[in-house]
């Protein structure tokens, strides 16, 4: 027989839990209160446009790179559409692009004049492109990486394409002695290829939540995983000379910042400091665009970040010859050419000055696809 009390023995003890300090809850790192973002991308799109008129658009947007033409078969009045989206990411471009088949071309003359010799990476989600440069044909398609320079003359046509591109100043890679000769114009696919492929499509997908906190860090880290990526695909069985390479580039750089402001930087002092010879220079900035127009760019850019400094007083006379340049005719000139504006038209905040000639309180330079590619790897 059971007691009354027996049914306390069958029940299960009630857990009591002991804490010694309050539980306290965390949010997951990372989703923090919202932070505004950094990056708006310039867009560009011919699908507003009549028919008539959107090829017209695409090519000039595009005249900065290359002269662009249609297919044979195709006729102007019958529309070309063509999406762009280009996002600055501190000191390269991220472009996602759509567009109907067209051919291009990056004349030697228009290498020539222009400033930008920088390096675009692309693959290709749809579609197929033919690139041809010094008889050499490269075919890129899904799946695979393109690596071009456009500091050399190139010409090819394209299928109807969906594309992401990266565009690099040559200069981002000189401490690591710089992509070679060997980098221009090919395709590279594999596992390696499949990697920074899954890196750029990371990127892609948080081009609209990065901060310009994150801008830093998300270039060095594109800049290693290109680097890491090409270097071994092209520049296999040269180790000792890509070595040396890396050696000579960064004391190259390191004196010729270090002299940007003395009339005596010539490629022969160069050549002097570096103890080789003007061959062996003019090879180790080869995909520079040359010792003299290496020098050059490095000037424009030191006095483009004077002229677009508020707490720098200087008028833009003595910017050009604190740079090495004899005159100031000499520099607005070079710097017009570089930049695609003169100095006078930077809008410089300078403390209080309004009375300066090259102050400009009510315009500010239009941002477009030819001034990024031209103030690339400034910011």
């Amino acid at each position: 027989m059971m007691s009354d009390n027996d049914d306390d023995f069958d029940s299960e003890p009630v857990s009591q839990e002991r804490r010694r300090w309050p539980r306290v809850s965390q949010d997951p790192l990372g989703e923090e209160e919202t932070k505004k973002t950094a990056l708006i991308p310039l867009l560009f799109e011919t699908e507003s446009l009549a028919p008539c008129k959107q090829f017209r658009a695409w090519h000039e947007h595009m005249a900065v790179l290359s002269d662009t033409r249609l297919p044979d078969d195709v006729d102007p009045e019958d529309g070309f559409v063509a999406r762009q989206a280009v996002w600055n990411l501190g000191g390269m471009l991220f472009v996602q692009q759509t567009v109907a088949a067209f051919s291009y071309e990056r004349s030697p003359n228009m290498v020539r004049f222009s400033p930008i010799d920088h390096w675009q990476i692309t693959f290709l989600r749809a579609g197929r492109t033919w690139t041809g440069m010094n008889g050499r044909v490269a075919q890129n398609e899904p799946g695979m990486i393109e690596i071009r320079s456009l500091g050399h003359p190139f010409s090819g046509r394209a299928l109807a394409t969906d594309s992401v591109s990266l565009i690099v100043p040559v200069d981002v890679f000189t401490d690591r002695g710089g992509l070679t000769t060997a980098s221009n114009n090919v395709v590279l696919g594999g596992h390696r290829a499949n990697l920074l492929i899954d890196h750029l499509s990371s990127v892609e997908a948080n081009l609209d939540r990065f901060t310009h906190d994150d801008l830093p860090g998300v270039k060095d880290r594109l800049r290693e995983m290109v680097f890491d990526t090409i270097t071994p695909l092209v520049d296999r069985g040269g180790g000792n000379d890509q070595i040396s390479q890396i050696g000579l580039m960064a004391r190259a750089r390191r004196f010729i910042l270090s002299n940007l402001a003395s009339p005596n930087l010539t490629p022969d002092a160069l050549g002097r400091e570096l103890a080789i010879s003007r061959t062996r220079l003019y090879e180790l900035f080869e995909m520079s665009g040359g010792v003299a127009n290496y020098i050059r760019r490095r000037r424009l850019s030191a006095a483009h970040a004077m002229l677009a400094d508020p707490s720098d007083t200087r008028k833009i006379a003595e910017v050009g010859l604190a740079i090495g340049f004899d005159s100031a005719a000499n520099f607005s000139r070079a710097f017009t050419q570089q930049f695609g504006y003169s100095p006078s038209n930077i809008h410089k905040r300078a403390s209080g000055d309004h009375s300066r000639r090259d102050w400009q309180t009510d315009k500010k330079q239009k941002i477009t696809f030819d001034s990024l590619l031209r103030t690339l790897g400034l910011s």
